[in-house]
Parts: structure tokens; sequence; C-alpha cells
């Protein structure tokens, strides 16, 4: 069975998104030349990625698509097929967490990036994120979409915390 892992940006109030899906406040901050928070070794460490709907949609309105590695998108609305810019590596699937995981495993991935609020809560609740690494900007939205949300009680470790003088804070947690 493959790891999951979480690597992602909050609000210092926890959301991801405006309620309206917006992220520009993610550049609101100025960041240091050079600096990617360590998301070059998250890709680099990852066999495949695991995409909300959402989340999917808001990077196809980046333009170009970012991702080298296959992605798999959990949605109940998609067809199961969708034309997009992708270069053959998007799957759009209506599977549960295990059900996905277990498909990736066959196809040989051993670490997954999962991404989006409503899938990486469920996927904790599935007990199969095994690393989250969590950004938090200096700044607080009010509403918006939250990383988590009926996740129930998890219990998390803290491995490391890394701040950078533009007021992000950087911190990483193993679940379990």
């Amino acid at each position: 069975m493959p790891e999951g892992e979480v690597f992602i940006a909050t609000s210092l109030d926890g959301y991801i998104a405006r309620p309206d899906g917006d992220v520009s406040w993610l550049t609101s901050c100025p960041l240091p030349e050079g600096e990617d928070f360590g998301y070059s070794e998250l890709m680099e460490r990852v066999d495949a990625l695991v995409l909300g709907r959402k989340s999917y949609e808001k990077v196809l309105s980046f333009g170009e698509w970012p991702y080298a590695k296959p992605v798999t998108v959990l949605s109940r609305t998609l067809p199961p097929c969708r034309a997009c810019d992708t270069g053959g590596k998007v799957a759009i699937r209506d599977r549960d967490p295990l059900t996905v995981m277990e498909e990736l495993g066959r196809q040989g991935a051993r670490r997954v990036y999962v991404d989006g609020g409503a899938v990486v809560s469920a996927f904790l609740r599935a007990g199969l994120i095994e690393q989250m690494t969590i950004t938090r900007l200096p700044i607080l939205l009010g509403d918006g979409i939250p990383l988590f949300c009926d996740t129930g009680e998890i219990a998390l470790r803290h491995e490391a915390t890394r701040s950078w003088p533009n007021g992000f804070v950087q911190s990483v947690y193993s679940v379990g």
C-alpha cells in the first residue's frame, strides 16, 4: 500500500481557499527568491498525485498542466474522461480512498501526494496519510474552505517546524 502525504498551505485560521475557491491570497506575501518551501523535494519523492475535483479544476485554470506524474482526480460529477491538455496523465475516478490507493499500489506507486480539503480529510479518516506538511501563511481569511472537516480525533506527532522572514511557518507532522 502506498504512503499518503499531504503538502499544503493554509491561512493562519486554517482555510485553503476563500468561499468561492479563490486562492490568490497565496501570493499576498513576498516570496524569498528561489524558495519553493520543499515542493521540489516533494515532487521528487512521490510517484503519483490524488486531487479532488475542485483542486483539479483550479489547477486547470492556471494554464499549462504542471504535473509530469500520474494524477488521479476523485469526482462523483466529472465524466471518467475529460478533454484537457494534461499529457494523458489524468485519470478521473469515482472511488473511495482505499480503493484508489490499492489501484495506485498495483501500478507501482509507493508514495502519493494527496491534495484538496475534502480529499485530505477522507484519506485521513481512512488512515491513509502518513505525513503532513502544512505551511501557514500570515493572513486571516475569516471564512472559506477549511483544510480539515469531519476527521474526528487523529493523533499527530510533530516532526519539525521552520519559519521564513516573510512570515510563513511550515510544520511537518507524522500521523498516528
